[in-house]
Protein backbone atom coordinates (compact mmCIF):
# COMPACT_ATOMS: atom_id res chain seq x y z
CA UNK A 1 0.00 0.00 0.00
CA UNK A 2 1.37 3.47 -0.63
CA UNK A 3 1.63 6.26 1.81
CA UNK A 4 -0.95 8.77 1.96
CA UNK A 5 1.38 11.60 1.57
CA UNK A 6 2.66 9.98 -2.09
CA UNK A 7 0.80 12.52 -4.47
CA UNK A 8 2.11 15.55 -2.65
CA UNK A 9 5.93 13.94 -2.02
CA UNK A 10 5.96 13.29 -5.99
CA UNK A 11 4.67 16.17 -7.42
CA UNK A 12 7.88 18.38 -8.09
CA UNK A 13 9.24 15.49 -10.06
CA UNK A 14 6.18 15.30 -11.85
CA UNK A 15 6.14 18.65 -12.66
CA UNK A 16 9.42 18.68 -14.14
CA UNK A 17 8.80 15.72 -16.28
CA UNK A 18 5.33 16.83 -17.64
CA UNK A 19 7.07 19.76 -19.27
CA UNK A 20 7.30 19.35 -23.19
CA UNK A 21 10.41 17.91 -24.48
CA UNK A 22 11.56 16.69 -20.97
CA UNK A 23 11.01 13.05 -21.12
CA UNK A 24 12.73 12.61 -24.84
CA UNK A 25 15.56 15.32 -23.34
CA UNK A 26 16.05 13.06 -20.29
CA UNK A 27 16.29 9.84 -22.39
CA UNK A 28 18.65 11.03 -24.80
CA UNK A 29 20.59 12.17 -22.13
CA UNK A 30 20.57 8.62 -20.86
CA UNK A 31 22.25 7.69 -23.47
CA UNK A 32 25.53 9.78 -22.34
CA UNK A 33 27.04 13.00 -22.53
CA UNK A 34 25.86 15.10 -25.39
CA UNK A 35 26.49 18.33 -27.12
CA UNK A 36 23.83 21.30 -27.67
CA UNK A 37 24.50 20.45 -31.07
CA UNK A 38 23.64 16.86 -30.90
CA UNK A 39 20.26 17.58 -28.30
CA UNK A 40 19.12 19.97 -31.35
CA UNK A 41 19.19 17.41 -33.63
CA UNK A 42 17.85 13.90 -32.13
CA UNK A 43 14.75 16.49 -30.78
CA UNK A 44 13.69 18.50 -34.19
CA UNK A 45 11.97 20.78 -34.04
CA UNK A 46 12.87 21.76 -30.80
CA UNK A 47 13.99 25.56 -30.66
CA UNK A 48 17.15 26.25 -29.37
CA UNK A 49 15.92 28.84 -26.84
CA UNK A 50 13.39 25.89 -25.34
CA UNK A 51 16.67 23.49 -25.42
CA UNK A 52 18.44 25.85 -23.80
CA UNK A 53 15.60 26.49 -21.41
CA UNK A 54 14.41 22.74 -20.47
CA UNK A 55 18.25 22.18 -20.11
CA UNK A 56 19.07 24.91 -17.57
CA UNK A 57 15.85 23.85 -15.52
CA UNK A 58 17.49 20.60 -15.39
CA UNK A 59 20.94 22.07 -14.45
CA UNK A 60 18.73 24.31 -11.68
CA UNK A 61 17.56 20.63 -10.46
CA UNK A 62 20.74 19.37 -10.13
CA UNK A 63 19.85 16.45 -12.64
CA UNK A 64 22.25 18.01 -15.44
CA UNK A 65 25.48 19.30 -15.26
CA UNK A 66 26.88 21.56 -18.26
CA UNK A 67 30.48 21.37 -19.05
CA UNK A 68 31.78 24.35 -20.78
CA UNK A 69 34.91 23.93 -23.01
CA UNK A 70 36.65 26.71 -24.21
CA UNK A 71 37.89 27.46 -27.82
CA UNK A 72 37.11 28.05 -31.45
CA UNK A 73 34.51 27.09 -31.44
CA UNK A 74 32.90 26.93 -27.95
CA UNK A 75 30.88 24.23 -27.06
CA UNK A 76 29.02 22.69 -24.03
CA UNK A 77 27.82 18.82 -22.98
CA UNK A 78 25.34 18.06 -20.65
CA UNK A 79 25.61 14.64 -18.49
CA UNK A 80 23.18 13.33 -16.48
CA UNK A 81 23.89 14.28 -12.60
CA UNK A 82 23.88 10.61 -10.30
CA UNK A 83 20.49 11.96 -9.35
CA UNK A 84 19.55 12.11 -13.29
CA UNK A 85 20.39 9.07 -13.65
CA UNK A 86 18.55 7.86 -10.19
CA UNK A 87 15.57 8.60 -12.68
CA UNK A 88 16.33 5.73 -15.46
CA UNK A 89 14.34 3.08 -13.24
CA UNK A 90 11.36 5.44 -13.49
CA UNK A 91 11.77 5.34 -17.53
CA UNK A 92 12.59 1.29 -17.59
CA UNK A 93 9.13 0.72 -15.38
CA UNK A 94 7.39 3.09 -17.33
CA UNK A 95 8.55 0.86 -20.50
CA UNK A 96 7.82 -2.22 -18.84
CA UNK A 97 4.24 -1.19 -17.77
CA UNK A 98 3.54 -0.12 -21.39
CA UNK A 99 4.81 -3.18 -23.00
CA UNK A 100 2.13 -5.45 -20.76
CA UNK A 101 -0.55 -3.13 -20.23
CA UNK A 102 -0.50 -0.31 -22.91
CA UNK A 103 -1.66 -1.87 -26.14
CA UNK A 104 -4.92 -0.07 -25.59
CA UNK A 105 -3.21 3.14 -24.69
CA UNK A 106 -1.39 2.58 -27.87
CA UNK A 107 -4.36 1.59 -29.88
CA UNK A 108 -6.63 4.79 -28.63
CA UNK A 109 -3.97 6.82 -29.87
CA UNK A 110 -4.16 5.09 -33.46
CA UNK A 111 -7.73 5.51 -33.36
CA UNK A 112 -7.34 9.18 -32.49
CA UNK A 113 -5.30 9.89 -35.06
CA UNK A 114 -6.92 8.15 -37.87
CA UNK A 115 -10.21 10.17 -36.71
CA UNK A 116 -8.84 13.17 -37.08
CA UNK A 117 -7.82 11.86 -40.50
CA UNK A 118 -11.13 11.04 -41.04
CA UNK A 119 -13.03 14.44 -40.36
CA UNK A 120 -10.54 16.17 -42.82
Amino acid sequence: MMDRSCPGTVEPILELLDGKWMLLLLFELFNGTRRFGELRRKLQPISPKTLTDRLRLLEEKGLVTRTIYPGVPLHVEYELTESGRGLQPIFAAMWEWTQQYGAYLREETNGMGQAAENTK
